[in-house]
């Protein structure tokens, strides 16, 4: 049976815990900033955890990491 390839694209996107949760970057960071407010520009440097039907799919595109 041969090894199943890695997503590398998802490796960088996504990391996963020591207990196995799965974080990803928050959006919306790249440009247009300077017209939130600090609270908002504070909350976006937060990493959030994946949830839902993503968590099996990023599972399955990441076997060994």
């Amino acid at each position: 049976m041969p090894k199943i390839k890695t997503h590398k694209a998802t490796v960088k996107r996504f990391k996963r815990t020591g207990k196995g949760k799965l974080m990803a970057r928050k959006a919306g960071q790249d440009h247009f900033n300077a017209r939130e407010s600090g609270n908002t520009t504070r909350q976006k440097r937060l990493d959030i955890q994946v949830t839902g039907a993503l968590v099996k799919t990023i599972k399955s595109l990441t076997p060994y990491n």
